[in-house]
C-alpha cells in the first residue's frame, strides 16, 4: 500500500469524490470505520478510490430505504436524498475475501458540506464538497473541556438501563476524544440523532449532544425528527 497522505489544510483535500450513503453509520474525524463492501456499485467505488486518491465520503441518506435495494433508476428509491454534511475518509486498510467482498477501514479526515451532487456515469454517486466550514477538523482537538465524569455517569446509567455489559476498565482508560467518537459512532441512535452528533461544532458539543441522547434513552424519550440536539 502507498504511504498515507497528510492533509494539512482544506486546500489539500479533494473537492470531488465518491460518497457512500449508509443510514445510521457515522465516520468522524480522527476515528476509524470498518466496512464490509459487497454491492457491485460499491466494489467499483473502492476499486476507483484505490486507483486514485484513496478517499470516500461517508454520508447518511434521509431515508431508511436500504441502499441498492431496488435496481438503479426505479422511482429513485435507491437514490434517497442525502444529508448535507458527511465526513471524508481515507482508505487505510484493504483486503479481499474469497467470495468477492472487500473488507476496508476508513480513517476520518474532515467533515464536508455537499455543494453539488454530480451527474455521473459511474454506478456510485459523487459530489462536489466544501470543507471550509469544518477546517478545524484538521487541527488538534481539545478534550479538556468535555465533562468526562458526567459522560461516564450517563453512559453507566444507559448501559444499566439497556442491560448491556461493558469492559468498564477499558472505557475508563480510553482517551476522551476516542471515547466520545466511539460512542457517537456505535450507539444505536436514529438517523437525525446520528446526524446531530456528526454536525456538532466541536468535540465539547458532540459530547454534550451525546449525553443528552443517553439521558433521553434512559428516560424513554426521543427528540422530534430532524431536530438538532445542541
Amino acid at each position: 500500500m502507498r504511504q498515507p497522505r497528510n492533509y494539512l489544510d482544506v486546500s489539500s483535500l479533494p473537492q470531488r469524490f465518491a460518497v457512500f450513503p449508509l443510514a445510521r453509520t457515522l465516520l468522524l474525524p480522527g476515528s476509524q470505520l470498518p466496512l464490509n463492501i459487497f454491492e457491485p456499485r460499491y466494489l467499483a467505488m473502492i476499486d476507483d478510490a484505490l486507483a486514485h486518491d484513496r478517499v470516500v465520503g461517508m454520508i447518511q441518506p434521509h431515508s431508511e430505504q436500504p441502499v441498492g435495494a431496488v435496481p438503479m433508476g426505479i422511482s429513485g428509491l435507491d437514490r434517497p436524498r442525502l444529508y448535507s454534511v458527511g465526513c471524508l475518509g481515507r482508505l487505510v486498510s484493504f483486503s479481499e475475501t474469497g467470495d468477492g467482498r472487500y473488507h476496508i477501514i476508513l480513517n476520518g479526515i474532515c467533515r464536508f458540506l455537499v455543494r453539488e451532487e454530480l451527474p455521473v456515469t459511474t454506478l456510485y454517486r459523487q459530489v462536489v464538497a466544501d470543507f471550509t466550514p469544518y477546517a478545524s477538523d484538521l487541527a488538534p482537538r481539545n478534550a479538556d473541556q468535555v465533562d468526562r465524569p458526567a459522560l461516564l455517569a450517563d453512559l453507566k446509567r444507559y448501559l444499566e438501563q439497556q442491560q448491556l455489559s461493558a469492559d468498564w476498565k477499558a472505557i475508563e482508560n480510553t482517551p476522551t476524544e476516542d471515547l466520545v467518537n466511539m460512542l457517537a459512532m456505535n450507539c444505536p441512535f436514529e438517523l437525525p440523532e446520528k446526524q446531530a452528533l456528526l454536525e456538532a461544532q466541536n468535540l465539547q458539543e458532540r459530547a454534550a449532544t451525546l449525553m443528552t441522547l443517553l439521558q433521553m434513552a434512559v428516560a424513554g424519550t426521543s427528540p422530534p425528527p430532524d431536530t438538532t440536539l445542541q
